[in-house]
């Protein structure tokens, strides 16, 4: 029999394996962080950057990125977005229009991400190349054609199979832009310019989120060397980069965070876009496109330790676990969630415990519950977040097999992810559920 470990068993575990990050002056960027120093003193950074709680947004991100990559110490404030919470009132205060990002620089407020990178340029000097330079400003705006091509095939619905082929034939003519485009450097290296910049910091965000998005929607691969080998370059070069690692999203997380904030997009319903969306959805899939980085050592080890740190948070938001069972229910979801965490660990598959079909229900969608919201990078990294997906999954898998449910049922009995807020990720759970 399967022995199911103690919480105390896989603290014991995972605390002789995984070493945490340093979020102050290590070398890889993270989501935790509220301060940078990078081996500065504390009392000569200069810089605040007010980013959103949950690392969505694309314009923080290109932000985020370029102090990373020019090591600027800086603070760190977040902010709830529109689709996800209220506006703090601290910030309004601060900022009228509640715009994100904004940096603070000596004082000083700015808004608008193309605003922010100049003023940074001013006081700490250009990453590579200036944002004004004669070569960046055409490729600045090639990042805009694409993103509205991108746009226009992802957000707005095709009226027949010919406007839906006429939007993905105008998106590929604009991606063979951005081939060209990196075709021509000298160095013959990944990036835009010579070295990593600022185009690529300008690029990164939607680049990033486009690959995710018409991979789930379209059916359709960005990240495809065959077609368009030197895209495929570039997102291998930026995946060397510790700066970049810190700040990067996974598929499972882009497809369910755009939504709201893009005002909808739209499934084809081809055959591969069906596969492709199930593969995303049932968290079982560790072959997804949206890394090639080898699978980190201790990723399962890292999934399981921020498990640990907020295991009580997680099931005071669990829905799950605030039914009239009371505290016998809760015990129900800690005791699958430990489950779940015993597979991670070491491999071992146990079903959670369960009393009748509903319990058994019960436990399968509180797992699944969890599976649906854990957020890259704001709760782990990449690969740790395939290992516990999967796991949260096979795991609940177990429960639906044993208790011989009816998968329809159980799904019909899930809690769904939004597609017009996410508001069951209102950062008023998070100062009890992350941070």
């Amino acid at each position: 029999m399967s022995r199911l470990l103690s919480w105390e068993q896989i603290t014991k575990v995972v605390n002789q394996v995984h070493v945490p990050l340093d979020r102050l002056n290590g070398p890889r960027s993270n989501s935790q962080a509220t301060l940078r120093l990078f081996g500065s003193d504390a009392k000569n950074v200069s810089v605040t950057l007010y980013r959103d709680h949950h690392a969505w947004c694309p314009y923080c991100q290109k932000i985020w990125l370029w102090l990373e990559a020019k090591r600027v110490p800086y603070r760190i404030e977040k902010i709830s977005m529109f689709c996800y919470g209220d506006k703090e009132p601290w910030y309004q205060r601060l900022c009228r229009s509640g715009m994100l990002p904004a940096v603070k620089i000596d004082n000083r407020i700015i808004t608008e991400s193309d605003d922010i990178l100049m003023a940074l340029e001013n006081k700490f000097g250009a990453l590579h190349a200036s944002m004004t330079d004669s070569h960046v400003i055409p490729l600045r705006r090639l990042e805009r054609l694409l993103f509205r091509a991108w746009c226009q095939w992802l957000c707005y619905p095709a009226r027949g199979a010919s406007e839906e082929s006429a939007n993905r034939v105008q998106f590929e003519q604009v991606v063979q832009q951005v081939e060209l485009s990196l075709s021509k450097t000298k160095s013959h290296g990944p990036f835009f310019l010579d070295k990593f910049s600022v185009v690529d910091c300008v690029f990164t965000p939607y680049v990033e989120r486009m690959n995710a998005s018409l991979f789930y929607y379209k059916g359709f691969l960005l990240r495809d060397s065959r077609k368009w080998p030197n895209l495929a370059k570039w997102f291998n070069g930026l995946e060397q980069q510790n700066f970049y690692i810190g700040t990067q999203s996974d598929f499972h997380t882009h497809v369910h965070d755009l939504p709201p904030q893009m005002g909808g997009c739209y499934h084809n319903g081809t055959e591969q876009q069906l596969v492709n969306q199930n593969k995303v959805d049932s968290g079982l899939a560790v072959d997804l496109p949206d890394t090639l980085i080898k699978e980190p050592q201790d990723a399962r080890f890292e999934a399981a330790f921020r498990v640990l740190t907020h295991r009580e948070s997680m099931l005071t938001v669990n829905p799950f676990a605030q039914t009239d069972e009371g505290k016998e229910n809760k015990n129900l979801v800690d005791t699958s969630l430990r489950c779940a965490l015993t597979y991670l660990v070491n491999g071992e598959s146990v079903c959670p415990p369960f009393t009748s079909p509903k319990s058994a229900m019960q436990a399968a969608c509180s797992l699944r519950y969890i599976k649906d919201r854990v957020s890259v990078p704001r709760d782990m990294s990449v690969w740790a977040a395939r290992r516990l997906r999967s796991a949260l999954e096979h795991t609940a898998e177990l429960s639906i097999a044993a208790a011989g449910l009816d998968e329809s049922e159980v799904r019909a009995a899930q809690v769904p992810i939004s597609s017009r807020n996410r508001r069951d990720q209102n950062p008023r759970y998070l100062y009890i559920y992350i941070y």
